[in-house]
């Protein structure tokens, strides 16, 4: 096999690490190997009508998609956990978001539940109303509110 053939195959998928971000236009660089990129996009988990921003970080591991196996091409394609970075949780059954200020969104399919802690503030807000239907709502702290209603069941 010729030997710039079997460059641009190599090429084609690589592993690399982010060594910067801008935000503004969605790009990264990524160090792999002797090479550092220019600016490329990184990969969103949706893009159409419904959209999921999480942008990378520094020092994160990506796969970097080579079209026709030029690095100049490059699109950084998916994260991989690394010993820097391992994964936040481990069940099969289980979602997990985490944030860089600690906070945590986790969802346990198994035993049907969702926690997010590790927040200083939490807002809903809905144009015409929340619904709270279960058996018991508890609140441990201070419960404020501009109005009350009480339609049955208490004294």
């Amino acid at each position: 096999m010729n030997i710039e053939l079997m460059r641009l195959l190599e090429n084609i998928v690589r592993i690399g690490v982010v060594t910067e971000i801008n935000t503004d236009t969605w790009e990264v660089r990524v160090q792999t190997g002797g090479l550092t990129t220019n600016w490329i996009r990184w990969n969103s988990g949706r893009a159409g009508k419904f959209k999921i921003w999480i942008p990378p970080s520094p020092g994160e591991q990506v796969f970097l998609l080579c079209p026709g196996g030029n690095p100049e091409t490059a699109v950084s394609a998916g994260s991989l956990y690394s010993n820097d970075n391992p994964p936040p949780g481990s069940l099969e059954n289980e979602m997990v978001i985490t944030a860089p200020d600690g906070a945590e969104f986790r969802y346990n399919a198994q035993e049907s539940n969702l926690t997010a802690r590790g927040i200083k503030t939490a807002t809903i807000t809905a144009e015409t109303s929340i619904t709270l239907d279960a058996p018991k709502v508890e609140c441990t702290q201070l419960l404020k509110t501009k109005t009350f209603e009480l339609t049955s069941g208490g004294t």
